[in-house]
């Protein structure tokens, strides 16, 4: 397995990815990250693969499970009941329960409330230049979640400041202060959905955390820690994720000039510069990909942003075709564990975009925008955009 290095805080690297993956890929369908110390499938093949083989899987061995520090206990006591981060039966009966509750009527259902909000926030665009993603790309996400779950709209702000907190954990850049910011942040958070739930229990309502309170799978509920770990979950990858796919595809469109949004286009600005780049998998029992052999404790990354660049599966991939056909994207994940939002995502997507382009048709980029040192995430720090 060959191996490279590169910073993922390198200022070049931070702006564009896509160059080393090329070099990577060239290696073939796997390859070893010093600065990670992991080896990272980098084709769509092998990413295809990694994330639906099923003697791989989120969940840490529990013989390899780390010592988790004094202050960074209230983190993993919420880490501790996401489905993101386990493994069958557990992990199956709490995506069953999500799903009940997460049905496609229900998403469905959000379509006019959602416009409306697009052309109130809309409404309020100032005639000088201003950052969209304050205005437009972070506020419809996290409104759309907290009404989707059934959580006042007027946390909105907390809901944002403690979900960048423990999403931070994620980063490359992670340090001490980042790590005691997402312990307080998850306890904040934890502490304020214990108490909404309580309320919710006393006075259901027509939402998700009353569905899910309501929900039984094979007669057993969530308990409340589950319940709260998957609320966290939901709002904070319920929103996340689409800033940074808001952002990333608001300034890809107006660079190509493209104005018109169909499925096709949503599907492929998904694909062209995603929200996330690399997504872990632990090997369950000693396994052999290609020519590579990985044994039961090893980690392997799957580097979706290089997945969906590869030109064994899209022809030019790193041109943007609004048009294009090809495989699935990986941008949502694959397996068990695929994205449980996606239906949402690619809606909030497609109104989102639609609408800003159909009321803002001179709306053009003021000021040159630059990606965030956040990798494993790719999004924009700010994107400064004017409408006449």
């Amino acid at each position: 397995m060959q191996r490279f290095s590169q910073s993922p805080t390198d200022p070049g690297f931070v702006q564009n990815p896509y160059p080393f993956y090329d070099r990577a890929r060239g290696a073939g369908d796997f390859f070893w990250w010093d600065d990670y110390n992991l080896p990272c499938a980098v084709s769509h093949k092998s990413v295809h693969a990694v994330l639906r083989d099923k003697r791989m899987g989120r969940e840490c061995p529990p013989e390899l499970a780390p010592d988790i520090p004094a202050h960074l206990r209230p983190f993993y006591a919420v880490e501790a009941h996401s489905m993101l981060e386990l493994e069958p039966p557990r992990h199956t009966r709490l995506r069953s329960l999500v799903l009940r509750a997460f049905t496609s009527r229900t998403i469905s259902a959000l379509t006019p409330d959602m416009t409306r909000l697009c052309h109130d926030l809309i409404d309020r665009f100032p005639d000088a230049p201003f950052d969209l993603l304050d205005a437009y790309a972070r506020p419809v996400p996290v409104i759309i979640i907290c009404r989707l779950l059934g959580v006042p709209e007027s946390h909105a702000d907390d809901l944002l400041r403690w979900s960048n907190a423990m999403v931070a954990m994620y980063t490359a850049g992670r340090t001490r202060a980042i790590e005691d910011a997402a312990a307080t942040a998850a306890g904040d958070f934890t502490g304020f959905m214990r108490d909404y739930i309580n309320q919710r229990r006393k006075t259901p309502g027509d939402d998700l955390i009353s569905t899910l309170i309501a929900a039984e799978e094979q007669g057993e509920k969530l308990s409340e820690d589950e319940l709260i770990t998957t609320c966290i979950l939901l709002l904070n990858a319920g929103h996340e994720a689409t800033v940074h796919t808001l952002g990333n595809g608001v300034k890809t469109l107006l660079d190509h000039n493209v104005r018109d949004i169909t499925d096709v286009g949503v599907e492929e600005i998904i694909r062209y510069d995603p929200p996330l780049h690399m997504f872990t998998r632990w090997v369950y029992e000693d396994v052999t990909m290609g020519d590579h052999s990985f044994k039961r404790g090893d980690q392997i990354a799957c580097l979706l942003g290089a997945a969906n660049r590869d030109p064994a599966a899209y022809a030019n991939p790193n041109q943007f075709d609004p048009a294009r056909k090809g495989p699935q994207n990986t941008s949502f994940g694959g397996g068990i564990h695929f994205c449980v939002g996606a239906p949402l995502a690619r809606l909030e997507l497609r109104i989102a975009l639609e609408t800003l382009l159909t009321r803002c048709p001179e709306l053009h980029i003021s000021e040159s925008p630059n990606y965030g040192n956040v990798y494993h995430f790719h999004g924009l720090e700010r994107l400064m955009v004017d409408i006449s």
